[in-house]
């Protein structure tokens, strides 16, 4: 049997609009063995994931095994799902990235993990979720001609930072987060994140964590997709109130992260909407991780 283990990851990070993630220890865990049967998925989790051929790790397992060429056995799969759905804490990526990892162990395709890398990103459509579901830490990427182009940073004082993870109990599709978006864009507001989104990359290559304030701010879909996030300004607004060096929308939403130093996270306790929970989630730095087990 095979273990796979994918973390959580936000991407965005406020100005970052599909091109920067970064992972969370938080994560799903996979158990895969070829089966007599053509199907069996288990879960051990309470999330409603299917359970059949619509699920989306043995959708992407099915369509790895047509792209190489060879017949996909019969799998007996097992999830053990903690990272919650529809919340902008890349779900979906994290079953693509296990999916994908699986297939190649399963097949012996031998592929590496630049080449699933490459695989996720276009199936995804954009890297922000899959580069650190597959690389740990933070990453920024672009797409070009279908191949992505990445780097993961160098975040020296990273561990100085902790990260409030803020997740309300009602879920968002990324469908109606996507479509909440207008068509186009001023030419100040490109400026404005175009600068937003260097300062960010700056800030944490070079510790300057008292920039992210500034760094975090965005035109591009936060003030849009505030609309359909109830709580979402008071939010923010308690969580620059008690001090918070930033705070982002998480992917698509509707989970906010707040950025705090990390020996002040005893004081930040913000007045939450009572649908909403707290819990400081430290960063990955390692990705996908796999595992043979008897």
């Amino acid at each position: 049997m095979v273990k796979i283990t994918t973390p959580a990851t936000t991407a965005n990070m406020g100005p970052g609009f599909d091109c920067i993630g970064m992972a969370l220890q938080l994560y799903n865990t996979l158990f895969i063995e070829e089966s007599d049967a053509e199907l069996l998925i288990e879960s051990r989790s309470n999330q409603p994931i299917p359970l059949d051929r619509r699920n989306l790790i043995y959708i992407t397992i099915e369509n790895f095994f047509k792209e190489i060429g060879k017949k996909k056995p019969g799998l007996h799969m097992i999830q053990d799902d903690h990272i919650p759905l529809t919340r902008g804490l890349g779900s979906s990526a994290a079953c693509i990235v296990s999916g994908l990892t699986a297939a190649n162990e399963i097949s012996g395709a031998g592929l590496t993990r630049e080449e699933l890398l490459q695989m996720s990103a276009r199936l995804e459509g954009h890297p922000d979720n899959a580069a650190p579901a597959f690389l740990g830490g933070i990453v920024s990427g672009a797409m070009d001609n279908g191949r992505l182009f990445y780097c993961k940073l160098d975040t020296p004082k990273l561990s100085e930072l902790a990260f409030a993870v803020m997740i309300p109990d009602f879920p968002l599709s990324t469908e109606r987060a996507r479509n909440i978006l207008p068509d186009s864009y001023s030419r100040t507001a490109a400026v404005f994140n175009a600068s937003r989104t260097a300062l960010l990359i700056a800030a944490l290559t070079s510790g300057r964590s008292e920039l992210l304030k500034t760094a975090m701010q965005d035109v591009i879909h936060q003030p849009y997709r505030s609309s359909i996030i109830p709580g979402m300004e008071r939010i923010f607004s308690e969580c620059f109130d008690m001090d918070a060096l930033g705070v982002f929308l998480s992917g698509a939403g509707p989970t906010i992260i707040a950025v705090t130093p990390r020996g002040r996270t005893a004081c930040f306790l913000p007045e939450l909407p009572s649908e909403w929970s707290l819990q400081f989630i430290e960063p990955d730095n390692t990705g996908v991780q796999i595992e043979r087990i008897d």
